[in-house]
C-alpha cells in the first residue's frame, strides 16, 4: 500500500514539473489561458453560483436541512436509500449546477446526518449541469435553437435519476449506522419537523447577523477555490492542445466510437470535454457533424462533467472520509446513459419542443439580446425554492393519505 501511494506521488510529482516546463517554454499560451479561465469564472461562475452557495449555507444554519430530513424521510428512504435531508441535496443539486451537490452532502457528512456510503451515493446523483446552463447557454446561445433545450436538460436529468435509483442497492451492507431519533407514532409529523428545526436554531448561539456573514464569507472563500481550479485547467487545456495531445486522444476516441456510428467530427469536441466542459460543449456545436451526433456529444461532456469539476468536487470533500472513486465511476455512467436518451429522445421531444418553445423565444432570438446572469441566478433560486415547496407537499400529503388510510382500515 506504502508503494503504491509512493508511486502515485511520484507520479504527480512529474505532472507537475511537466506543468512548469510548459509554462517556462510558452508564457504566451499560459498567459491566454489563464485570462480565459479568469474571465469564464469572474463573468459566469461567480455571478450564477454565489447566491446559491449563501442560500445553501443559510437554510442549512436555519435548521431547513433538519426540518426538511424528517419531513421527507419517508420519501427519500424507499426511492433512494439516503436519508430525509438528502432531499435538501437533491433540491439545490438539480436547480444549481456543479459542484454544490458536493459541498452541501459534504457538510451533511460533518454534521453526521448521512454515512459515508448515503454521502457517495447522494453525490454521485445530485451532482448536475444548471439548467439554465443548458436551457440557455447550450440551447440558446450555442445551437441557437431553444427547442433543444428540454431535450438536452431532460436526458441529463433522467440518466441522473436512473443512476440515482440504482445506487440504492451500491453498499447495502454498510456496518455504519447512525442513530435516528425515536419517531413519536402520536405525533404529526410535521410538528416533529418544525420541532427539529427549532431545536437546531437553538443549539446555534449565534446571532443572525453573525449567521449571514458567515454564509457570505464560506460562499466566497468556495467559489475562490472554484476560480483557483477553472484557471488552472484552463492553462492545461491550452498547453495540451499545443502540445498536440487533445488530437491524439480524439484518434483514441475514435477507435472506440467511431465503429459504434458517432461522427469523426464530434471527437475534438469529446477530448476537449473531457478536461473542461464548457469548452466541449462548444466545440460539439460548432462541430460539422449531423444534429444528432453533436446532441450525443453535448450529453456525454454535460455528464462527465470534465476534470476541471470533478476536482472541484475533490476539492469540497477533502476534509471528509467521502471517496471520489465512485464519484468518478457514476459520471462515466452518466455519460453513457445520457447519450442513451438522447438518442432515444431526439426526434419525438425535438419536435415537440419546438412547436411549444419556439415561438416564445423567437423575439429573443432575432434580438439576441444578453441575458444577465444576476437574473438567471434570480430565476434559479426561484426554481430552488419551487422544487423545495414541491417536494414538501408532496411528503406532505403522502402522510396525509397514509394517515387516512390508517384511519379507514382501524377496527372499530
Amino acid at each position: 500500500m506504502q508503494k503504491h501511494q509512493e508511486t502515485i506521488r511520484l507520479f504527480w510529482t512529474a505532472c507537475a514539473l511537466l506543468f512548469v516546463l510548459g509554462m517556462i517554454t510558452q508564457p504566451q499560451t499560459v498567459y491566454e489561458g489563464a485570462v480565459y479561465g479568469l474571465g469564464a469564472w469572474w463573468n459566469i461562475v461567480f455571478p450564477s453560483l454565489l447566491p446559491f452557495f449563501i442560500v445553501s449555507e443559510l437554510l442549512m444554519n436555519f435548521g431547513v436541512v433538519h426540518f426538511m430530513g424528517v419531513l421527507l424521510e419517508p420519501v427519500m428512504r424507499p426511492l433512494f436509500n439516503v436519508p430525509g435531508a438528502g432531499s435538501f441535496v437533491l433540491a439545490i443539486g438539480y436547480t444549481s449546477g456543479y459542484p454544490i451537490g458536493a459541498m452541501v452532502t459534504a457538510r451533511l457528512r460533518a454534521q453526521k446526518l448521512c454515512t459515508r456510503i448515503e454521502a457517495e451515493r447522494l453525490m454521485s446523483f445530485t451532482n448536475n449541469s444548471s439548467p439554465l446552463f443548458m436551457l440557455v447557454a447550450v440551447a440558446v446561445g450555442m445551437f441557437h435553437n431553444a427547442s433543444l433545450g428540454p431535450l438536452i436538460a431532460g436526458a441529463h436529468y433522467l440518466a441522473n435519476l436512473t443512476l440515482g435509483l440504482a445506487l440504492r442497492f451500491y453498499g447495502r451492507r454498510d456496518p455504519e449506522v447512525l442513530p435516528r431519533p425515536v419517531a413519536d407514532r402520536n405525533t404529526w409529523i410535521l410538528k416533529r419537523a418544525l420541532a427539529e428545526m427549532v431545536t437546531q436554531q437553538h443549539q446555534d448561539k449565534r446571532t443572525p447577523g453573525q449567521i449571514i456573514g458567515d454564509a457570505v464569507k464560506n460562499a466566497i472563500n468556495n467559489l475562490l477555490n472554484i476560480g483557483g481550479f477553472i484557471i488552472l485547467f484552463a492553462v492545461i487545456i491550452r498547453l495540451l492542445t499545443q502540445a498536440g495531445f487533445i488530437g491524439l486522444l480524439a484518434r483514441a476516441l475514435g477507435l472506440v466510437l467511431v465503429p459504434l456510428g458517432l461522427s469523426p467530427a464530434v471527437l475534438p469536441a469529446l477530448a476537449s470535454g473531457i478536461f473542461e466542459m464548457t469548452t466541449g460543449t462548444k466545440l460539439a456545436s460548432e462541430a460539422a457533424a449531423p444534429l444528432l451526433h453533436q446532441l450525443i456529444a453535448v450529453a456525454m461532456i454535460l455528464a462527465w462533467s470534465g476534470l476541471s469539476i470533478q476536482a472541484q468536487a475533490a476539492s469540497m470533500i477533502a476534509g471528509t472520509d467521502i471517496r471520489i472513486g465512485p464519484f468518478i465511476l457514476v459520471r462515466a455512467a452518466h455519460a453513457i446513459l445520457a447519450a442513451f436518451y438522447t438518442c432515444l429522445m431526439f426526434g419525438p421531444a425535438e419536435a415537440l419542443t419546438r412547436s411549444l418553445i419556439q415561438p416564445v423565444f423567437a423575439p429573443f432570438l432575432a434580438t439576441a439580446q444578453p441575458v444577465s446572469l444576476w437574473s438567471a441566478s434570480l430565476i434559479s433560486l426561484f426554481l430552488l425554492l419551487l422544487s423545495m415547496g414541491i417536494m414538501i407537499m408532496l411528503a406532505v400529503v403522502l402522510v396525509i393519505l397514509t394517515h387516512v388510510r390508517v384511519i379507514i382500515l382501524r377496527p372499530r
